[in-house]
């Protein structure tokens, strides 16, 4: 899950998971997860502040599928560069 409040010229990001992903281990996978790939497109998003929130299913997803998930979010949020698609 995403939530982006576009703003100019900040280019803020946050990441959590609940317990309800697991112990500690589990919870800092799925963020090392997320912030990898907030890593490999950050230069294609807009200035704003991301939230990426961890969901339950994201430790068993391979990465392929947890890739294409998180592009379809960032489309669907319209935070990706209009040069950029």
């Amino acid at each position: 899950m995403l939530f982006y409040l576009p703003t100019k010229t900040v280019h803020k990001v946050g990441f959590t998971a609940t317990k309800k992903i697991g112990n500690a281990v589990k919870r800092n996978r799925a963020k090392r997860r997320l912030r990898a790939l907030f890593c490999e497109n950050s230069s294609q998003l807009q200035d704003g502040t991301y939230i990426f929130v961890a969901k339950l299913s994201i430790n068993e997803i391979s990465h392929e599928e947890l890739k294409n998930d998180f592009k379809k979010v960032l489309h669907k949020s319209k935070s990706i560069k209009a040069d950029s698609q």
